[in-house]
């Protein structure tokens, strides 16, 4: 079959559903490998509709994964996530089949995109290019971010105790800045508002002295059209947005300016450009991910500033509410001593929610995270596990079962960072060959990756594997009423438990017992396309139970247009499993409960569930 015929094939079957009828089987999609007819290239398209993403099949969208990564920050490959494409592409595997993540934030460097002024350098763009592609090619989405921190490493010294990333040299040296220092600074984020060096030169690009911003724009429409012309229509489908500009600050406010109106005169106009930007590169379908100022949500009081783009207006279906949170007060090692729990961040997250929801828009939590070495790496395992209970529902799990309804939607979340290379730099800092930095992620004594090789050059996880593949609703043929995931992950020798089965529930408790268990409720659109959700790799088929108002299932069997509940591998041939739910009606409240706590569960033990479920959720939901 041609690939003109099978593409027109897949059309036909979203416009008419006939395929749903007994016993027909529709053709694999013509694309990545393990591909089913729903797969490509609807459903790889990605847009915002109804404060939701959704696909080309109306069926909601959760994004999570991984940034991709730190190693963009430093030099030793040359402004890039990885050394080959071979790296990328054994990244992309590892993240997919180890990390459970569906996507990836990309960091691109302004300064390596745009060496010397007005020439960009296609070398570059070319291998970022087909770095991308290696991610597209496992099945995962990609939204390119232009990275910054501490706006760039050609303001510090080369003895400096810190670093920073993002502007070209010439950009520095078209300003006339202070010698770079931050006093007595604890942590490499306090150059942002104590380095004059940094201030000054943050302030000169959203000023557009010099006329940085110009030249910046310049380069991202230059980057995203060459990024648009080398990726096919059915890779580019892939490609979920952009994310203009890392954690954007003013530098210093002018006279009378607040953190606010900085964000209505300064920030808001600077995305209206890049959008005109995008949409002249060729990526008008696609949203811009937009950041607010970066302390809008800070958790300490004293570096919290009001904003969250709240005079944008609605942002609309072109536009992301783009944020990013960490626990400061638990990074800091004195203003939070003890460690996460239950519900820790649950009104953090759900004021994203809400501002999100405000702008006419859906959300996404583009870094989070913890670090994993130093003095508060003990926090981590809490920590982390928090801000993934907060993603999936804005509820502790300590309410969960009692309003449901309350649960809010489902975040989109990439976790800073996963850097294959963690431990095993060679990074001249600040191009002093005196201070080369190999452990961590070499800059500025960070160490939050959770990936790392292994002496064989094999991917391994550096966290809790319970904790990082989970499972999810990746795309759900309806709306979301609500969701939660007990991960059973652990603290050192201590399984975490903050939402266990109630004992109203016996039956339910019983088939789940000591296992990690979710349970997503939703109502279907009538789309003849199944709800998906990550099957996690503690998950095999042969030891997964489904209990749903559609049935229940025991090792549920392979996928196909009659079975309602079916087990099938994601797209990419990366190895990882899909959970399929084929659900019937439009409107119709529906649960599944996904469990692998059971051993052979009895007849009676999985009706009995049923039952206990079917009246919890009529009465839970109204």
């Amino acid at each position: 079959m041609s690939k003109l015929r099978a593409r027109l094939l897949g059309v036909l079957v979203l416009l008419t559903g006939f395929l749903t009828a007994a016993g027909a089987q529709p053709a694999a999609a013509d694309g990545l490998p393990d591909s089913l007819w729903f797969d490509e290239p609807a459903a790889a398209t990605l847009t915002v509709a109804g404060g939701r993403f959704t696909d080309g099949l109306g069926r909601e969208v959760v994004l999570r994964g991984y940034n991709v990564s730190g190693e963009t920050k430093l030099e030793e490959n040359s402004g890039l996530p990885f050394a080959s494409v071979a790296d990328a592409k054994k990244s992309a595997i590892a993240l997919r089949a180890l990390g459970g993540g569906n996507s990836v934030r990309f960091l691109l460097s302004w300064a390596h995109a745009e060496p010397a002024r007005g020439q960009v350098d296609t070398t570059y763009l070319a291998a970022a290019t087909d770095q991308i592609r290696a991610f597209l090619d496992a099945g995962i989405r990609v939204y390119p971010d232009f990275h910054q921190d501490l706006y760039s490493r050609y303001l510090f010294n080369t003895g400096s105790w810190y670093s920073g990333d993002g502007a070209p040299k010439w950009a520095v040296d078209a300003g006339n800045y202070p010698q770079e220092s931050c006093g007595i600074c604890l942590f490499w984020g306090q150059n942002i508002t104590q380095n004059g060096a940094v201030k000054q030169a943050s302030y000169d690009f959203w000023h557009n002295t010099y006329t940085l911003q110009d030249a910046f724009l310049t380069t991202a429409q230059a980057t995203m059209a060459y990024v648009r012309q080398h990726l096919t229509t059915a890779e580019f489908a892939g490609v979920a947005g952009f994310d203009p500009f890392n954690e954007p600050y003013a530098g210093t406010y002018d006279s009378g300016q607040t953190s606010r109106t900085w964000e209505r005169d300064v920030l808001w106009p600077f995305y209206v450009k890049f959008r005109a930007r995008m949409d002249a590169a060729g990526w008008q379908d696609k949203p811009l991910f937009a950041e607010p100022n970066l302390f809008w949500n800070a958790n300490i009081d004293s570096q919290k500033q009001e904003g969250g783009l709240l005079d944008a207006g609605t942002l609309g279906p072109r536009y992301v509410f783009n944020t990013h949170f960490y626990d400061q007060k638990a990074i800091s090692g004195i203003l939070m001593w003890g460690k996460a729990g239950d519900g820790q961040y649950a009104t953090d997250f759900g004021t994203v929610r809400d501002r999100a929801s405000a702008a006419g828009t859906t959300a996404i939590v583009s870094e989070f995270g913890h670090p994993l070495s130093g003095s508060v790496s003990d926090k981590a395992p809490t920590v982390v596990k928090a801000m993934y209970q907060a993603l999936d529902s804005r509820l502790p799990g300590s309410t969960w079962w009692t309003k449901p309804a309350s649960s809010g939607p489902v975040l989109s979340g990439t976790q800073w960072q996963w850097d294959i290379y963690n431990g095993r730099h060679h990074e001249l800092m600040n191009n002093n060959p005196d201070k080369v930095l190999t452990t961590g992620n070499a800059w500025n004594d960070e160490d939050l990756s959770a990936v790392r090789l292994d002496d064989s050059g094999t991917a391994v996880l550096r966290q809790d594997t319970r904790l990082l593949d989970r499972l999810y609703p990746s795309a759900t043929a309806g709306s979301t009423v609500a969701f939660t995931y007990e991960d059973r992950s652990r603290d050192g020798s201590t399984t975490l438990t903050w939402n266990p089965v109630p004992s109203s529930l016996p039956h339910v408790s019983q088939l789940v017992g000591s296992g990690q268990y979710g349970l997503l409720l939703w109502r279907s659109s009538g789309s003849t396309a199944p709800t998906e959700l990550h099957l996690p790799a503690s998950f095999p088929t042969s030891a997964t139970t489904v209990v749903s108002d559609l049935g229940t299932s025991f090792g549920p069997p392979s996928y196909t247009t009659t079975t309602p509940i079916a087990v099938a591998p994601e797209p990419g041939g990366t190895g990882s499993r899909r959970l399929l739910l084929t659900a019937p009606g439009s409107g119709t409240l529906h649960y599944a409960l996904v469990t692998n706590g059971a051993t052979a569960p009895s007849a009676d033990l999985l009706s009995a569930a049923r039952t206990e479920l079917a009246s919890w959720a009529a009465t839970a939901v109204n």
